[in-house]
């Protein structure tokens, strides 16, 4: 038996250190692997010469990877820990993301692009499922939101910084920006590889939440992990996370484009809207995590794809700018929301012991939203002029989302 090692004293338990450390691995994972594409994509097209379909099909490439590391990684998580795994991830998105600032054509930037997607896949699913391990389904909800913010930091950091690059380095200024994130990233996973821990059990605590009295759900007998594929509820949050990562995808790859090709905006004016929509999802999963842990995670879906149906539709019509300016707000007030009540959903109707695996199973289907996501609405942008019905795309879909979500029963875990 190995023996239990001790940390010093904290004033907080250290599942919030959990959470400040995955916090940093989303930043990385995608934040900075796949949402500082929206902002960098002019500037590659124009200097790569690049079309509407083929700008759609770099992200549904980034997803496939992305769906590849899904499928793969439980079973490794399960071989090698969460935390090692990570860090092994983590510098797969670096080193791949500086190879990418030396890319000379659309077919090497495919590759590159899809090996970023398996390194986000890779380390997105295990520090999610972290989230199940060291926190009760009291706080579940809440902690997730924090992680899931990384995402909205990156954000900010691309609006700011790919704008100000690109103006002092001229059209090739996007490789420096690609130089610069996958630096980021390599020092994220040396971060993380010091500071995550596997289960609070290494570390002889309890789950942050855990009250001493009830046993943990992961202690449940009788539960096997393949009966996840046997329970109609993981297959409706599968959907409904599948019309998430279809819609929202659609959003985050085409906005910047939309405003500066179509809207006629600066790319410095549309890197500061990018950048709002940063600050704004700071706000979405932390405060939509909570709501789920109060309200239920029926209601916090609900609200959820409310916003998001609102945002899609309020640029799918070519209205003033002021609308275009409150479907920003509406996108990123929620942005992350979903991922941080997914996981706390999955951990309610499964259980913690099978949360992982069925987060993994929801996550592969959320996988093949982002992979058609982006895909169509190239094609669709390439074949109207516009991106318009792209839009008008995702919004049916998230009111679809917004009726299958009202079907959701109470879980029975906790």
């Amino acid at each position: 038996m190995s023996a239990v090692r001790k940390t010093p004293a904290l004033p907080f338990h250290y599942g919030w250190i959990i959470v400040g450390t995955g916090t940093l691995c989303i930043f990385s994972s995608l934040g900075l692997g796949r949402f500082a594409l929206g902002m960098l994509l002019p500037s590659m097209a124009s200097s790569l010469d690049l079309s509407y379909s083929q700008m759609g099909f770099i992200s549904t490439w980034n997803f496939i990877g992305y769906i590849i590391a899904v499928l793969a990684g439980g079973f490794i998580a399960g071989r090698t820990g969460a935390r090692r795994l990570i860090f092994i991830s983590l510098l797969i998105v670096g080193t791949s993301m500086i190879l990418i600032s030396q890319a000379k054509s659309y077919g090497y930037l495919l590759v590159l692009y899809t090996l970023t997607g398996i390194g986000s896949g890779a380390s997105n699913v295990p520090m999610m499922g972290l989230v199940s391990t060291w926190f009760t389904g009291k706080t579940r909800g809440r902690a997730a939101g924090f992680i899931v913010i990384g995402s909205g930091f990156a954000i900010i950091l691309a609006g700011k910084l790919i704008p100000a690059v690109n103006d002092a380095f001229g059209s090739e200024g996007w490789r420096i920006n690609w130089l610069v994130l996958g630096i980021t990233s390599i020092i994220i996973s040396f971060i993380c590889l010091m500071l995550l821990r596997n289960r609070p059990e290494d570390m002889g605590i309890q789950p942050c939440g855990h009250d001493g009295f009830a046993p943990p759900a992961s202690s449940r007998a009788g539960e096997k992990i393949s009966d996840i594929y046997r329970e109609k509820v993981v297959y409706l949050l599968g959907i409904l996370y599948f019309l998430f990562g279809y819609t929202y995808v659609i959003y985050a790859t085409f906005i910047v484009t939309t405003m500066v090709q179509e809207r006629g905006f600066s790319e410095s004016a549309a890197g500061n809207f990018w950048a709002w929509v940063g600050l704004l999802s700071l706000f979405s999963g932390p405060v939509f995590g909570t709501l789920s842990d109060r309200a239920g995670r029926k209601a916090g879906l609900i609200t959820v794809f409310s916003f998001q149906m609102i945002a899609y539709l309020l640029v799918a019509f070519k209205l003033p700018d002021a609308f275009l300016y409150a479907s920003i707000f509406c996108f990123g007030i929620v942005a992350w929301s979903i991922p941080s009540i997914m996981i706390a959903a999955v951990s309610d109707y499964v259980g913690t012991r099978r949360a992982v695996a069925a987060f993994g199973f929801v996550t592969f289907i959320f996988g093949l939203g982002q992979i058609s996501g982006p895909a169509v609405a190239g094609v669709l942008a390439e074949q109207t002029g516009s991106f318009s019905s792209s839009f008008l795309m995702a919004g049916i879909m998230s009111g679809l989302a917004i009726i299958l979500a009202s079907f959701l029963r109470r879980p029975h875990h906790g």
